[in-house]
């Protein structure tokens, strides 16, 4: 079975926040993790510190490489410091 993971804390979003699938837009100190299973990368966020994750807008999306899903966590936290972060579709890379 494939599977990798990737987590970055310590993310401060810009203007705009993360939107996220069960909380609306997120601000501040977030944790960005994403998940791959061999397909699909699954990209949560959560405030710092807290237990509770949330589900960025857009996710999960295809990815069919680890090299990929590595390189669209690093897009995603980019993103959430820039502002109004979701996870790209398509051409993401």
């Amino acid at each position: 079975m494939v599977w990798a993971s990737w987590t970055t804390t310590g993310v401060f979003t810009g203007q705009g926040g993360a939107r996220t699938e069960e909380a609306g837009t997120v601000s501040g100190d977030l944790t960005v993790h994403t998940t791959w299973d061999g397909q699909l990368a699954d990209v949560a966020v959560q405030y710092s510190g807290t237990s509770q994750w949330f589900t960025l807008s857009g996710s999960p999306v295809p990815c069919h490489t680890e090299r990929d899903s590595r390189q669209l966590h690093q897009v995603v936290v980019e993103a959430v410091r820039a502002g109004g972060a979701t996870v790209p579709q398509g051409s993401h890379l």
